[in-house]
């Protein structure tokens, strides 16, 4: 089952000429979730070659205007396209009023629900999403404004199946080998039965991303990010702009690094949300310098697509 993540903006704060704001894209088989929606999201949606019509929910980590400046403009696509699934957006306090004002103030032809879930301040973690075998949950973090992170993580899959254990235990092959791949017991000829756990190896883990940006270095990240496949994390600020990262309740890329260092078990981290301070040459250096922590560390670039495997599958 494909999961595949784009970056479409790796930016904070304001958008330059050749970096969008951040804003990423999660595909998973036929779904598709957007993660902020920074100005610029738009064009690098299309760029990437993504089809606005596919995608089921946005989630927004705060309404700073650096993360939902680009949805007005997603919004306004409606009319460009041919839907009639409804789309939810999800984020904390003031995303509905935030989306009320612009389709009145725009007048915006909407041609189909938009569904707005808050998240309540005083219930930041909970699960916000679920489907079949995954869902996306929400967590809090610490900002200058009310803001959350996210995680995609799907559910255990089967172990595998023991096919020389079976014909061991006298199960022939055909349906009653697909009954106890899919957990069930089967009675065989003679009366005796035969249960999953007994010719199923142990479950698997199934593939984790998580989504943080815009927050301080708290310690409660740690356990959220742990055992992350992918792990998109803020590095605003070099690890010698300690200081302003603070004052502005942000993580230097020396923090996100030892965040993941600390968590265990992530296996790949991508930085976003880089200030407009660093020139892009630069931004190779502030990578460089989270690798000296946390070897891991993957340099993101817009419109990049990142392919997540199953951890027993590499």
């Amino acid at each position: 089952m494909n999961l595949e993540l784009f970056i479409l903006g790796i930016g904070g704060s304001m958008p330059l000429p050749n970096r969008s704001l951040t804003s990423m894209v999660v595909r998973r088989e036929g779904e598709m979730f957007l993660f902020d929606c920074g100005e610029g999201t738009q064009v690098s949606l299309r760029k990437a070659g993504l089809r606005w019509k596919k995608l089921n929910a946005i989630f927004v980590t705060h309404t700073h205007a650096d993360h939902v400046t680009g949805l007005p403009g997603m919004l306004m696509l409606s009319s460009q396209v041919d839907r009639t699934e409804p789309l939810y957006v999800i984020g904390p306090p003031r995303i509905q009023e935030y989306i009320d004002a612009n389709r009145s103030i725009l007048e915006m032809y909407i041609n189909f629900e938009i569904v707005v879930k808050e998240i309540p301040p005083d219930n930041l973690s909970q699960v916000v999403w679920e489907a079949d075998g995954y869902h996306v949950r929400s967590f809090p973090v610490k900002h200058s404004r009310i803001c959350v992170g996210y995680v995609l993580e799907e559910d255990k899959r089967p172990g595998v199946f023991q096919m020389n254990q079976a014909r061991e235990m006298g199960v022939p092959m055909g349906p009653l080998w697909a009954q106890l791949q899919a957990g069930e017991s089967v009675t065989l000829a003679g009366g005796r039965i035969v249960h999953s756990c007994e010719v199923m190896g142990k479950s698997r883990p199934g593939r984790k991303i998580t989504f943080v940006t815009d927050t301080l270095p708290i310690d409660t990240l740690a356990g959220e990010v742990y055992n992350s496949d992918v792990l998109i994390c803020e590095g605003m600020f070099s690890g010698d702009a300690k200081q302003t990262a603070r004052e502005k309740k942000h993580m230097t890329v020396v923090d996100a690094a030892l965040i993941a260092k600390k968590a265990g078990g992530v296996r790949k981290m991508g930085l976003i949300h880089f200030s407009p301070r660093y020139t892009n040459a630069q931004l190779k250096h502030l990578v460089q310098e989270a690798r000296e922590v946390f070897p891991q560390v993957v340099s993101l670039k817009e419109r990049m697509m990142i392919s997540v495997s199953y951890l027993d599958e590499e």
